[in-house]
């Protein structure tokens, strides 16, 4: 059975799936093996250190695969300079870069030039409208059930997803509580033309550096286990609930600066529950889908699974 979208043949994929950016946890091994089961892998940029520590990661999807795959660029959260990075992907000549977390337009400028297709992750529709201005080929749509950082509405991924598709001319892809066959099925019906999944793609052999008991609190997810922090901020995403986000929430219903609150929402926090495990001294991102995960399959059985789930209700109703 074919899987033809207008995001298919855009990024020349078998399965309209793209994995997330996944700060801190999307290198190599995991994009290699999501661009080898027939989706769009994708590199975390921002979480490296420097060009040079990007064009060693992108080298080494290259021996890994040589399907289609895309370098993402977190460019809000990291508050450092991106063009040096952007240049590197440009002169490596990768075959997809993506934008997410802030405003899309210097990243944008520099690639537009160059045959490389652009993704941009936005949370309403007069986001994506400017997306499509500055020269996206397509737009992520990511509604409030999504992990990470969220727009700063709490329009769900059910309602925004039609809306955006019914004022762009560009495809839509749907982020936010999609991990399934049925997750797929649904955005089709929405009028996307592909899904992003992040957080699905953390509990899989390959995201090698996301620690055991970060995919286990997954595992143990119910659709109440994971909660919005940093709104106060006007940056609000979406986080596994532990004693460490139960603080964080704490101080802002105390109204605390961002230098109160910059210790416990930092990367370096992050990075603590994530590859160290230390629950109680850390955070990880995930969405509500986290509620639908009960397996740590290889990439490739993840993949096959969901377009069997997919294909099995598309038959359903012919």
């Amino acid at each position: 059975m074919k899987w033809a979208t207008k995001i298919t043949e855009l990024l020349h994929i078998d399965y309209p799936i793209i994995q997330g950016g996944l700060a801190y946890l999307a290198y190599a091994d995991l994009a290699a093996a999501v661009s080898n089961a027939g989706g769009l892998g994708q590199i975390t940029a921002m979480s490296l250190g420097s060009p040079d520590e990007l064009q060693k990661e992108i080298r080494r999807v290259k021996t890994l695969t040589d399907k289609p795959f895309g370098v993402n660029f977190a460019i809000g959260q990291h508050g450092r300079p991106f063009e040096h990075m952007v240049q590197m992907a440009i002169d490596e000549k990768v075959p997809v870069i993506s934008v997410t977390g802030g405003n899309p337009k210097g990243v944008l400028d520099m690639v537009n030039p160059h045959p490389i297709k652009k993704l941009v992750l936005v949370a309403a529709r007069r986001q994506a409208e400017k997306a499509e201005e500055l020269g996206a080929d397509a737009v992520m749509v990511v509604g409030q059930e999504g992990g990470g950082h969220l727009g700063r509405g709490d329009v769900g991924t059910l309602v925004l997803t039609p809306q955006v598709v019914d004022h762009v001319s560009i495809p839509v892809i749907a982020s936010g509580g999609i991990g399934d066959g049925r997750g797929l099925m649904a955005a089709l019906a929405l009028g996307a033309e592909g899904i992003e999944m992040g957080t699905r793609f953390i509990a899989t052999k390959e995201c090698v550096d996301a620690h055991p008991a970060y995919k286990q609190a997954l595992l143990d997810a119910d659709e109440n286990a994971t909660t919005v922090i940093k709104q106060t901020l006007g940056a609000p995403a979406r986080a596994l609930r532990n004693e460490w986000t139960d603080r964080i929430l704490e101080m802002e219903q105390k109204q605390a600066t961002y230098e109160e609150m910059k210790d416990f929402i930092s990367g370096q926090a992050n990075k603590r529950y994530i590859y160290d495990g230390e629950a109680a001294a850390g955070f990880g991102w995930a969405g509500q889908i986290a509620a639908r995960i009960h397996t740590v399959p290889a990439v490739s059985e993840l993949i096959t699974d969901l377009i069997k789930e997919a294909a099995d209700i598309r038959n359903k109703w012919k």
